[in-house]
């Protein structure tokens, strides 16, 4: 299976008991089934958190990481530490009938609950259809190829697979949809922005599609 990588915005957007997905430590969790399967109050501040990143709940320093933990005031034994309260397969000190002991690795530690990646830069890219000349912006991840940014835009045009991609500059070029936009040399200037004083969005770098033909549609976009 492919990689697949998410921007912050994405993963925000699932945020509710029934649609949970959290990042920790560079990945994004689908923590949905989890929550499903432990309906109550220990799946409470899981889904307070849902839709946001969780990094800081967990000891990097620890092999594999785990979560955060502390001495307990009154018994001075170590303990999670879960300041919003007990979560799932977080143990109790005391001695608690309700609490799972079956499962073989903590979720935090799960990895059938990665569904991909938190990207390492959002990026902006326009896109303009020179058929029509609608143009639209789209949050991208740095990490996605152009074949990947092409599949995010088939929400938009159907047709997607229909259109040679190019960049406009002294000449035009036709873009590899196997590399990144970096790899195409379409740079990231935002970092300068910021250095200059000037908003992120002060330049937004533009793609221009161009129609082939107007019956094809591609295979992938058929099959996604």
């Amino acid at each position: 299976m492919a990689t697949r990588y998410f921007t912050p915005n994405e993963v925000r957007r699932h945020n509710t008991e029934d649609d949970c997905w959290v990042s920790l430590l560079g990945k994004v969790l689908d923590l949905t089934p989890l929550i499903a399967q432990y309906k109550g109050a220990a799946s409470m501040p899981i889904v307070r958190s849902a839709g946001t990143d969780i990094s800081n709940w967990i000891d990097k320093s620890k092999t594999p990481p785990d979560i955060h933990r502390c001495t307990d005031m009154n018994t001075g034994l170590q303990n999670y530490y879960h300041p919003d309260g007990r979560f799932i397969h977080v143990p109790s000190l005391a001695v608690d009938s309700s609490i799972d002991h079956g499962y073989e690795v903590p979720w935090w530690q799960d990895e059938s609950y990665v569904i991909g990646f938190l990207t390492k830069k959002p990026r902006l890219v326009r896109i303009i259809n020179t058929l029509n000349h609608h143009e639209t912006t789209l949050e991208v991840c740095s990490e996605e190829a152009l074949a990947d940014i092409q599949k995010r835009y088939i929400d938009i045009n159907a047709h997607a697979g229909s259109y040679t991609w190019k960049r406009q500059e002294e000449e035009s070029r036709e873009l590899d949809m196997a590399k990144t936009l970096e790899e195409n040399d379409i740079f990231d200037e935002t970092d300068e922005f910021e250095k200059l004083g000037l908003p992120e969005d002060y330049y937004t770098p533009a793609i221009h599609l161009y129609f082939n033909d107007d019956l094809t549609v591609d295979d992938w976009a058929e099959r996604s």
